[in-house]
């Protein structure tokens, strides 16, 4: 089952996520709040796998609830998070993102579409295509500016010639069974070749990466 925490300020609308997830044979709520303070206290009791947060919420909002998930005080394991927002382009949600959160959601989606979503990203894949995170980061009140084009960080020199080729291919959005297919090797070989790239660069997941490659310039 997947553990899930619904962080947000409007009463009704966490109640129809319940409804909608806890319909699902793989999913279970496990916990409420109405903003990020209480949420933080339910994660830590329940330590759910996602969660769902609000990034406009009274007490603590998003993005400070994201920076306390995964700063140097939170917990050794924290949740993978996906930020909810009203509308496209916000910049908290690229500042949670590139605070640790693994992609955001608009508040209408669809359910197919949040479970789906909550599925990938628990598998460790983005919610959001590359190109989707350039437009964010465009609003991102964190975002560092654009780098010159100079060499490249130490820790990616580390990487071998192969596991540059995946990463690329992985910033740009492919899958892994996308990745196979193009280099000619099976799934499982390009699976290890990612967790090595991540383990290597110090990343999380492939949100991550996809942060790390816009902010040093790798896909040009």
């Amino acid at each position: 089952m997947i553990r899930i925490v619904l962080v947000d300020d409007q009463e009704l609308f966490r109640g129809g996520v319940r409804v909608a997830l806890d319909a699902q044979d793989d999913m279970e709520v496990v916990g409420e709040a109405g903003n990020g303070r209480e949420g933080l206290d339910v994660i830590a009791a329940t330590r759910p796998d996602i969660v769902l947060l609000d990034m406009r919420m009274p007490v603590m909002d998003g993005v400070e609830t994201v920076g306390a998930l995964f700063g140097p005080a939170g917990p050794q394991r924290p949740p993978r998070v996906i930020v909810l927002t009203t509308f496209a382009l916000d910049a908290a949600a690229a500042t949670a993102i590139r605070r640790g959160a693994s992609g955001f959601l608009l508040k209408d989606s669809t359910p197919a579409f949040l479970t789906a979503a909550i599925r990938a990203v628990n598998a460790g894949s983005a919610v959001l295509a590359p190109d989707e995170l350039g437009q964010l980061f465009s609003a991102d009140v964190e975002a560092a500016q654009t780098p010159a084009k100079g060499p490249s960080p130490v820790e990616f020199l580390h990487l071998t010639a192969r596991e540059r080729v995946v990463f690329t291919l992985a910033a740009r959005g492919l899958s892994n069974s996308e990745i196979a297919t193009h280099e000619y090797v099976s799934e499982s070989t390009v699976k290890s070749h990612v967790s090595a790239v991540l383990g290597k660069l110090g990343l999380r997941d492939r949100v991550q990466l996809v942060v790390y490659a816009h902010d040093n310039g790798l896909l040009d």
